[in-house]
């Protein structure tokens, strides 16, 4: 069985991050979501939100069910993949500047584990602009990019701003 570690702090995940998903599991047999601990980034949403939220939009999506699992993991990514006896971590690159930065990421975690590789999926166009960071300021003022987030994210953005009950 191919299993990939996808990473991120998904504060929260978006219909890009689906559309890497979806993507990835046509390549594996098992894709982990592993919601990581960022120190760079603020999270609206605690790990335990992040982890019910995305396992709610997998429970929602009938195609994902069976074969995409979500897990809270600290430490070194390539231990996690390790301990999950992933062959492979799958990152969704936007841009150049999302290149550069991962490319470095990548070099470091190849010392750390030969035998974990990384595979790169390039967002669909459509995806290429919009980030966790867009989608809440957006929400903060009581609105949501529909075609951006899936409606249980959207809803609970609202929620967390307190425009809905």
């Amino acid at each position: 069985m191919k299993i990939a570690v996808y990473p991120g702090s998904f504060d929260p995940i978006t219909n890009g991050h689906l559309d890497i998903i979806y993507r990835a599991k046509e390549i594996f047999d098992k894709i982990i979501i592993a919601i990581a601990v960022n120190s760079s980034k603020k999270t609206l949403f605690t790990m335990e939100e992040r982890k019910e939220l995305i396992q709610k939009v997998i429970q929602n999506r009938k195609e994902l069910n069976g074969n995409v699992e979500v897990e809270i993991f600290t430490g070194l990514l390539t231990t996690f993949a390790k301990q999950v006896k992933a062959t492979a971590i799958v990152r969704g690159i936007r841009a150049v500047t999302d290149f550069d930065y991962e490319y470095a990421i990548y070099q470091v975690n190849r010392e750390l584990a030969p035998e974990v590789d990384t595979v790169f999926l390039l967002a669909s166009k459509k995806y290429s602009f919009i980030s966790s960071t867009i989608i809440k300021e957006v929400a903060r003022y009581g609105r949501v990019l529909d075609e951006y987030a899936p409606p249980e994210i959207n809803d609970a953005l609202l929620k967390k701003f307190g425009h809905r009950e």
